[in-house]
């Protein structure tokens, strides 16, 4: 049994009653990847007023996706492994481009290997141990701190404020120590 979160209820009771019955978790899943290679355009040619809402709209597709799944019954196999591809394809493909131009580039070495050695640890749970891994409240909060603090970077590209430059680095820090904290609960 999945376990459904507070966050998913509300999900459910507001903005997914929106959606038509018809639309699965996997098809939100597949906007999310489709979204990426317009979001590095207008990332490159520094279009940030497209790139912004892009990638918010992007990244709150993941916690759409995820609580129609759970509240639903709606998980499948393809979900299990191309959501999680997909949130981090988002979120390395925007830290990669828009992190250096502010912060420090350790940053984006950080996130990165904190995604794959996730990636690693879930995939040899599951296929060599035969352990499920579930999503986590750790992870729901790693990827929450990494979209706020990518969203504060990308919104200096529009509004030139210094402390956006300082709230956006003190939550890609804080998804850092979630990231951690989330390799330690599905490495254990």
């Amino acid at each position: 049994m999945n376990k459904i979160y507070f966050t998913d209820k509300i999900l459910a009771a507001t903005i997914l009653k929106l959606f038509p019955a018809s639309i699965t978790p996997n098809q939100i899943t597949i906007f999310r990847f489709l979204t990426i290679p317009f979001l590095i355009w207008f990332l490159y040619v520094e279009k940030y007023i497209i790139a912004v809402p892009l990638f918010i709209i992007s990244a709150f597709s993941d916690a759409l996706d995820g609580a129609l799944a759970r509240t639903k019954n709606k998980i499948t196999n393809w979900g299990k492994i191309y959501d999680p591809l997909a949130d981090k394809l988002l979120i390395i493909t925007t830290a990669i481009i828009i992190v250096p131009k502010y912060l420090n580039p350790i940053l984006v070495v950080l996130i990165v290997f904190f995604e794959v050695l996730i990636v690693s640890s879930v995939y040899y749970r599951e296929k060599f141990k035969n352990i499920t891994i579930q999503v986590t409240f750790i992870a729901k909060m790693k990827m929450l701190f990494q979209s706020l603090g990518l969203t504060c970077l990308l919104l200096v590209g529009i509004f030139s404020l210094p402390f956006l430059i300082t709230i956006s680095e003190f939550f890609l820090y804080v998804s850092i120590v979630f990231a951690f904290v989330s390799f330690l609960n599905y490495s254990l």
